[in-house]
């Protein structure tokens, strides 16, 4: 698979709203059906830590302080990762990474809803950290692909752009920052929809969905490669 095949996936609208969709959708799933704790949002996390320990709530304070730890680890795991890997095999990384947060995330949805609530939300947060440390961009566009505050801040940013610039580039910024909040708004309502409907098994929805991406770049990538001229000599 050709390294090219990252440039021509990994910030392309369809690649990227899916994971923005799955943020979403993991966020409402461990919140409703894992103790409250948000393994994608990390804000959320410390400030539900910092008010747990203040009101003397050890055992909930424990129960995020775990989930930043998993994020913090994959977080560096990802850094390495990106550092480490050789550009000519990046469509790989894609693959393996997006492969491995599926069957995470299939494992997850196969435990039972009575086994700790810290069994579910650790691997769902490192994963959560390496997706958005890998995947930064969208048509060229910085994103965050686990949570929406940044996001919609650019949103608005862009909207203002429009409106004073009326040019192609706005209107384009604003059409893609339009529909990075609405994948994650719309993640997460399937995902409080789906999660009361199924309970714990619902995160299957978001492993079917990571292997749709891994998909798509190994597609991309055999395009590419049948697209590139034959060597000459």
């Amino acid at each position: 698979m050709s390294g090219s095949a990252r440039v021509a996936t990994a910030s392309t609208p369809r690649f990227v709203l899916i994971l923005i969709g799955v943020g979403g959708f993991l966020d409402a799933y461990t919140y409703l059906t894992r103790g409250g704790v948000f393994a994608n949002t990390q804000t959320g996390n410390v400030i539900l830590l910092a008010t747990s320990g203040a009101a003397g709530e050890w055992h909930r304070a424990v129960a995020h302080l775990w989930s930043i730890m998993a994020f913090v680890v994959g977080v560096l795991v990802a850094t390495v990762l990106r550092t480490w890997w050789r550009d000519a095999t990046s469509a790989a990384l894609l693959v393996s990474v997006n492969s491995a947060q599926a069957l995470v995330l299939g494992v997850v949805a196969a435990v039972p809803a009575e086994w700790p609530n810290v069994v579910v939300t650790v691997p769902i947060a490192f994963v959560a950290a390496m997706q958005m440390e890998l995947f930064r961009t969208i048509g060229g566009m910085p994103i965050i692909t686990i949570a929406t505050t940044g996001n919609l801040m650019r949103f608005v940013e862009s909207v203002h752009a429009l409106l004073t610039q009326r040019d192609a580039e706005s209107r384009r910024r604003c059409a893609l920052y339009s529909a990075v909040v609405a994948a994650f708004a719309g993640g997460a309502v399937v995902g409080a929809i789906v999660s009361r409907w199924l309970g714990t098994p619902a995160v299957a929805v978001c492993a079917v969905a990571m292997i749709v991406v891994a998909l798509f770049v190994v597609h991309d990538a055999r395009q590419i490669d049948a697209d590139a001229p034959e060597p000459e000599g």
